[in-house]
């Protein structure tokens, strides 16, 4: 402990309380979960008692876990801040899919004391021969943003690797470190595992971050809004924040719409060409980093970038941050507010840009829920039998495994606490025999187990396809864009270069490209002068909502509906809240509102949640199915995050609907299927849990299976086990899946019986109102052209005043 105050000495800083409590707990051996904000000191309240208490150089000591490569970096830096101050012959590097081959080379041959890697890179380890004289000695595993992790199967690759890390390593000590987090507890018994959380702590910093968000407001609104009609007409101001400051990231949610706003700022003011840059997952590493070192180094004024930038990464120099949009979650609204001021005591400043009038409703309730310390949960998975699967044939690929060994190992994680006996045995008859339904054949029969009782994978092909396999984030196959010189570019998916010839040109990178050719899985490129071109997208491009936004938003509402609320923002668009309760209501708490209407296009009904796009979709298909039960009726559906539409030729039936127990949670399971096709919901989630569990292969370096040929492949062996197997672990929870995350089936219940006990306020009204517009907009946006779409509102917006 004295160390580390003589490290902080040095530096000419003063611990934090949070940090002594975090020293005094490694000295005393001890696990624990670090809560403190962006910018507090959380990486040396773990790191420095690491290093600077660690024993003699030789071997691996601490291994430090980030979710992104780029954080690696920062901690890379401030590693090798404390070994100049510690000389004490520890030497630390980075081992992710950025390492190079030569790197990693020298690393097989002797680890340093300090490795900094990612969850996948350890279990890439793990497969490795020697692995417990490897890892013996290490005495720290430290997870770095552990809430970013958690909820996600990387995180219960996380939870499997330091399960068995504790058996090799007698001495060591499991921390986490995380910032904003709601189920910190839960956090903690994850990380830790069954065995070691009773006695486990947390180290949590009383250090309040103060954020100051200002709302990037146009002088007046249209009081009939549209969603993507405002955000880059305030391009000037955000241009204007670029200018003011010394450096700005600004965020967008998708990595298309990050794209689209680095050449917007360009185009209006190409003097900046040289100052900003684009910074997203999917374009080169090299530029990745030429982007974050200069940053660092005061060459760039801004960047735009993605959720690649949210995290830890140390950026001193900047000083504002703009959110394009909505962020959707308060969590990741704090991150991303948390790059600025990224110090201690440091205040952090984001600037909110609402792409339509009605995203200042969530920039007001964001505030509020700051106000008030609200931040979300994240809900730990369990059973994910696919991770075990590759877990196995991990173990199995390096030193390999006993049977009752590895099953006590597994047991204390807690994705795999409550797994039975039986699932057990199901499991390792996947890897062994392919299990029931694939015992025939021998390419599903990985692992075999030796005279001596030891499971292995012998054959060096089968090991080799395993290692390439490693992981847990499975996306569309990405063709590599390259230059017709050789130089790499970056990476798109398959799907969008299918539906371009050569001569067509697209936006990447921040470059205007024209296709030469494609050629197996490379798209040869060159520059084009063209001002326009296509943009890329990728999958994920929308974010939901989180349940603490909605529940905010609501009572954001509320309070402004009552008079009580002083929001900047609020007062800004109360022009269209009032024409919202002029033509149709403004709900209060425990009220929902229902619209119907009738237009030329047919019988409208608009229900306004104020749930989140993605559990919208699920009530809607609910309602349309139910109300189509009572008289046969086709429907149109359109969604956003506040509310839905259903459009049909026909009167739509309210009052019977309701009579009907319309929002009732009975049946519920079968009625979504009915609506939603359950099945080929799951047939299409069992895709990704057929690659993670190795059942299909995704192909080697250079050589990757079209998407298309997975898609048919996993979709064979879905109906072979649907015929044959329909107990299988991995096909139900290609159904669990699909009813917890693709559907939100607990939140969906929670909503219904929301709705079923709130009041309903149905009006009547004869135009569209503010609440219904954007709505409206974005069904025609699907069939219509951006000139089209432009006059059709233009004409709608006149006939409503």
């Amino acid at each position: 402990m004295q160390s580390c105050r003589s490290f902080f000495e040095a530096c000419g800083w003063r611990p934090f309380p949070f940090q002594l409590a975090a020293w005094s707990r490694c000295a005393s051996g001890g696990d624990a979960l670090i809560n403190a904000p962006t910018g507090s000191g959380k990486t040396y309240s773990a790191l420095a008692p690491a290093v600077l208490g660690g024993g003699a150089p030789g071997g691996l000591r601490v291994l430090w876990i980030t979710p992104i490569r780029a954080l690696a970096k920062e901690i890379l830096g401030s590693s090798e801040r404390l070994l100049d101050h510690a000389q004490n012959g520890w030497r630390c590097g980075v081992r992710t899919g950025d390492t190079s081959s030569a790197e990693k080379q020298r690393q097989d041959r002797r680890l340093p004391e300090i490795l900094i890697t990612t969850p996948e890179s350890l279990h890439v380890l793990l497969a490795k021969k020697g692995a417990q004289g490897r890892f013996g000695g290490l005495e720290m595993l430290v997870v770095d943003e552990w809430h970013d992790l958690l909820g996600t199967k990387r995180g219960v690759q996380m939870e499997l690797a330091a399960a068995v890390l504790k058996g090799y390593a007698p001495n060591l000590r499991i921390w986490g470190i995380s910032a904003t987090i709601g189920n910190l507890n839960e956090a903690l018994t994850v990380l830790m595992g069954q065995d070691r959380a009773d006695a486990a702590q947390i180290v949590r910093a009383d250090i309040q971050k103060r954020i100051t968000l200002e709302s990037v407001m146009p002088a007046q609104f249209e009081k009939l809004p549209w969603a993507g009609h405002l955000g880059v007409q305030l391009l000037d101001r955000v241009v204007d924040i670029i200018r003011d400051h010394a450096s700005t990231l600004v965020f967008t949610n998708t990595r298309a719409q990050s794209e689209i706003w680095y050449q917007k700022i360009l185009e209006a003011h190409p003097d900046l060409s040289g100052a900003i840059a684009l910074h997203h997952g999917s374009i080169s590493k090299d530029l990745r980093f030429w982007v974050e070192d200069a940053l660092h180094d005061g060459r760039l004024k801004a960047v735009v970038c993605t959720s690649s930038l949210d995290l830890g990464v140390d950026f001193r120099p900047v000083e504002a941050i703009v959110q394009i949009g909505g962020p959707k979650g308060v969590a990741r609204f704090v991150q991303r507010a948390g790059r600025s001021g990224h110090q201690p005591g440091a205040e952090s400043r984001i600037h909110f840009l609402p792409t339509f009038g009605l995203e200042l409703l969530e920039a007001a309730a964001l505030r509020d829920a700051m106000r008030h310390g609200e931040i979300e949960s994240r809900r730990p998975m369990v059973r994910t039998f696919d991770v075990l699967v590759q877990f196995l044939c991990t173990m199995a690929v390096g030193d390999g495994f006993r049977k009752d060994a590895l099953e006590k190992t597994v047991r204390t994680t807690h994705a795999f606490a409550a797994m039975d006996e039986a699932e057990w045995s199901d499991v390792l008859s996947m890897v062994t025999t392919g299990g029931r339904a694939f015992a025939a054949y021998d390419e599903f029969r990985r692992v075999e187990r030796d005279a001596e009782g030891v499971f292995r994978i012998s054959d060096r092909r089968a090991a080799r396809r395993h290692r390439m396999s490693i992981g847990t984030i499975v996306g569309d196959t990405m063709i590599a864009v390259k230059w017709r010189s050789g130089g790499f570019v970056g990476h798109v998916e398959e799907y969008f270069v299918g539906g371009m010839s050569p001569g067509d040109v697209f936006w990447f990178s921040g470059r205007c490209l024209e296709l030469i050719r494609v050629k197996g899985f490379v798209a040869t490129v060159k520059p084009s002068k063209s001002p326009k071109g296509r943009i890329p997208t990728w999958q994920g491009g929308r974010l939901p909502w989180t349940s603490m936004v909605s529940k905010t938003l609501r009572r954001t509402l509320d309070a402004y509906a009552h008079g009580v609320s002083e929001a900047p923002e609020l007062e800004r668009i109360a022009p269209m809240l009032e024409l919202q309760a002029e033509r149709s209501h403004l709900p209060v708490s425990g009220e929902v509102l229902m619209e119907v209407m009738e237009t030329g296009e047919g019988h409208h009904l608009f229900v306004y949640p104020m749930e989140g796009r993605l559990v919208h979709e699920g009530v809607a298909a609910l309602m349309a199915y139910r109300m189509s039960l009572l008289r046969p009726m086709t429907f149109s559906m359109a969604y956003n995050d506040y509310g839905f539409e259903l459009l049909s030729d026909q009167p739509i039936p309210i009052t019977e609907a309701f009579d009907s127990d319309l929002f009732s949670t009975d049946h519920l399971m079968d009625d979504l299927e009915a609506t939603v096709n359950g099945a080929e919901l799951a047939r299409r989630q069992f895709r990704d849990i057929a690659v993670i569990a190795g059942l299909v292969f995704r192909g080697f370096p250079g050589q990757p299976v079209p998407d298309r040929h997975l898609q048919g492949s996993s979709a064979l062996l879905f109906d072979v086990l649907a015929d044959h197997d329909p107990v299988n672990l991995l096909y139900r929870q290609a159904f669990d899946e699909m009813t917890h995350h693709l559907i939100e089936m607990d939140r969906l219940r929670e909503v219904l019986d929301r709705l079923n006990s709130g009041k309903w306020v149905i009006t009547h009204p004869t135009s569209p109102t503010p609440f219904s517009f954007p709505i409206l907009v974005d069904r025609l946006r699907s069939s219509l052209t951006s000139e089209a779409l432009e006059s059709r509102i233009k004409r709608m917006s006149r006939a409503a005043d």
